[in-house]
């Protein structure tokens, strides 16, 4: 296997793309990224609760939002936003938080809002994962999230 091939097979470990066609425009999409209010409608797995303790969409802008498990207990994730295109593109790291509030391993996620006809092609990369298995983890989140997304959106 060449160094470029390794490379390759890495990345594709590492990175997570999933893709959505919604039936409305990226508008509307973009908002719901990018209101705190509109977030709390979908931002999280079914049978978790989103909150928003800081959403700041500019670049440079820091966001935070915990979920509440089905068991009750707290999860905590934050980032900075890196781009702001409105309504074509969201760019922002993300990372987990410990139990004492310090960020753990950074990944980077970039979100396309591509106008198609009747609706948005919606296409996420999240990049950098420590793992394969972290990145299988966030498929599933982001798999859910993105079913409730399409719901209220579509």
């Amino acid at each position: 296997m060449s160094d470029a091939e390794a490379n390759n097979a890495e990345a594709n470990e590492t990175t997570l793309r999933l893709e959505r066609l919604i039936p409305s425009p990226p508008e509307i999409l973009f908002a719901l990224w990018t209101e705190p209010a509109q977030l709390l409608r979908w931002w999280a797995p079914e049978g978790y609760e989103p909150s928003v303790d800081a959403l700041d969409t500019r670049p440079g802008g820091r966001w935070r939002t915990t979920l509440r498990r089905p068991d009750g207990s707290m999860l905590a994730t934050s980032g900075v936003y890196r781009i702001v295109e409105p309504p074509r593109r969201l760019a922002f790291t993300w990372a987990w938080e410990d139990d004492s509030g310090a960020r753990g391993h950074e990944t980077e996620v970039v979100v396309d809002f591509e106008p198609i006809p009747g609706g948005t092609r919606l296409v996420l990369v999240q990049r950098r994962f420590e793992s394969r298995q972290a990145r299988d983890n966030h498929n599933a989140g982001w798999s859910s999230t993105f079913d409730r997304l399409t719901r209220i959106a579509g």
